[in-house]
């Protein structure tokens, strides 16, 4: 009940992101402001490369957050039609992934929304940022995204990581598979992780506990990252645009969430309460 809760509170996010993501762009393909940086533009902001970066970012992000959560979903079918120990752990991987991954996209794709109306993304007529606000409980519901990471780097790894490193074994045999540029930098992306989730079990729990939540962004990236590849290929143009945007533009944070990973407890407990105050 509380792994479908969980999955449900992503899709939760996944829902308000994919609906101020529709917003904003009706918003930026109708308000027009300063002068077109391109030849046969619009006229409205949509044709300024900012505004451009913020709605793929939008759209790449929500297609990455909604493929795992259908990745999930499936496991977590599986798992119950076959009994199966594999599908039982892959669904108990995915599931913290899936809730932070979809939670937090929604409340970054709803910020974005309110940027890209600018000032009168605070004007309450425009509605955009009802879906921030919507959107902002989720990383909370049922488990906060960093007890999400703390089970995932904890209870989840209890196996060595055996789950987690099939699950990077099946990732990139499919694109090792495939060929160019965005395949190798997707096999980059697992390698990272790989190391790193090395580096994860190899530790006590609370220099796990403290780069779990990078950890857990660091794994959805690359699920991310995977999901685009596999959508690239099936030929349509409008995938391999959004392909190389997020393969490009937002899977290398996996290098420095990795970093962040890693990084251990030591920093954190060698400030002093004093080091706290205002």
């Amino acid at each position: 009940m509380m792994n479908n809760a969980r999955l449900a509170v992503g899709m939760q996010g996944v829902g308000v992101a994919e609906g101020a993501y529709q917003h904003a762009l009706a918003y930026a393909m109708d308000r027009k402001q300063g002068r077109s940086p391109i030849a046969e533009g619009t006229g409205t902001i949509i044709d300024h490369a900012d505004v451009r970066r913020m709605l793929a970012q939008m759209k790449a992000d929500i297609f990455a957050a909604r493929s795992i959560g259908v990745a999930c979903a499936v496991a977590i079918d599986m798992a119950k039609a076959t009994g199966d120990a594999d599908w039982q752990a892959r669904a108990a991987l995915l599931t913290p992934i899936a809730k932070s991954f979809g939670s937090d996209t929604g409340v970054a794709v709803a910020d974005l929304g309110v940027q890209i109306h600018g000032g009168m993304g605070f004007v309450e007529e425009t509605a955009a940022a009802q879906y921030l606000r919507d959107a902002r409980i989720t990383p909370i519901y049922e488990g906060t995204n960093g007890i999400q990471s703390m089970d995932l780097v904890a209870r989840k790894m209890m196996d060595g990581g055996a789950a987690a490193f099939a699950l990077m074994d099946d990732l990139a045999a499919l694109a090792s598979a495939s060929s160019g540029d965005l395949a190798e930098a997707v096999l980059a992306a697992i390698a990272q992780l790989r190391v790193t989730t090395q580096w994860v079990v190899s530790q006590e729990l609370n220099e796990r506990f403290a780069g779990s939540v990078a950890y857990q962004k660091a794994f959805a990236r690359v699920l991310g990252g995977y999901f685009h590849l596999v959508a690239s290929m099936s030929g349509q143009s409008k995938r391999q645009r959004l392909a190389r945007v997020y393969i490009n533009s937002l899977l290398p944070e996996t290098f420095s969430l990795c970093a962040q990973a890693q990084a251990g407890a030591a920093d954190l407990y060698a400030l002093e309460l004093d080091d706290f105050a205002a």
